[in-house]
């Protein structure tokens, strides 16, 4: 299957503009200056044909360049409608450096069932499905069971998730696959604190922190002993996160990334 990247964006002449965001990180944990940041423009549009609603954007670099063609990173397309009580869409992500193949997303959902079926694969001079997964609610008891078997065609592995919501203050998840399980444990403590530990089958504890501020804003914290301390803080338009390697008692490095909408 031959992708042409003129496809995706047929649909141009006809889209609204959309409001750009700027998103900057920082590379390799580095604070030495301007050198270390990798700021990054995102833009989308939408616009609608019959019955089928679309959107395309771009991820590009907002360094100053003299090469212009070296500042997108990359494109994509989404197609959305409906069949019935199913909702379909199918997602293109393209390299801006390999305008040949696409990475592929399909997504079908059925509210009436709590039924999703997604489909991941690979197109350009062939055609596969690298990825199947669905995810199924059901009822039980006071609570609802949601059951999301996952296969992996180019790994030839399987998983699947169960995770038990009873409507109250407790969520449990279990994970489990050919060589390890996974059980979290989500507890709101109250109106402003939910503490989410997680424990692995080869002995990996993690435990993660939300803390709520209001007005849907949030801090979480999550601990990975001998792996990472990340926090993740949303205030209103800003969304800040920072990853911090851990090993041991040592703190080695930081990796953050700053993002939110910036209207021109």
């Amino acid at each position: 299957m031959k992708f042409s990247a003129v496809a995706l964006f047929s649909m141009l002449g006809v889209a609204a503009a959309g409001k750009p965001q700027l998103s900057i990180s920082v590379k390799d944990g580095s604070f030495g200056g301007l050198d270390g940041l990798d700021p990054t423009l995102n833009w989308s549009t939408s616009a609608n044909s019959g019955d089928v609603a679309l959107e395309i954007g771009v991820e590009a670099s907002a360094l100053p360049t003299s090469d212009i063609a070296s500042l997108p990173k990359k494109y994509w397309g989404k197609a959305t409608t409906t069949n019935g009580s199913w909702a379909i869409s199918a997602k293109a992500d393209v390299d801006a450096q390999d305008l040949n193949n696409a990475e592929l997303e399909i997504v079908a959902s059925n509210a009436d069932d709590d039924l999703e079926i997604t489909i991941s694969a690979a197109a350009g001079a062939s055609f596969a499905i690298r990825d199947v997964e669905a995810s199924k609610a059901l009822e039980a008891g006071d609570g609802t069971l949601t059951i999301k078997p996952r296969y992996s065609l180019e790994d030839e592995a399987g998983e699947v998730t169960l995770a038990y919501d009873n409507g109250d203050k407790t969520t449990i998840e279990l994970t489990a696959n050919a060589n390890s399980q996974r059980v979290t444990i989500a507890q709101q403590v109250d109106s402003e604190n939910k503490i989410s530990p997680s424990l692995s089958s080869d002995g990996k504890l993690s435990v993660a922190w939300e803390k709520s501020l209001g007005d849907g804003n949030s801090l979480t914290a999550t601990l990975s002993p001998d792996d990472a301390i990340d926090l993740e803080w949303e205030d209103g338009a800003w969304t800040a996160s920072i990853n911090l390697p851990v090993d041991g008692t040592s703190i080695s490095g930081a990796n953050v990334s700053v993002k939110r909408d910036v209207n021109f």
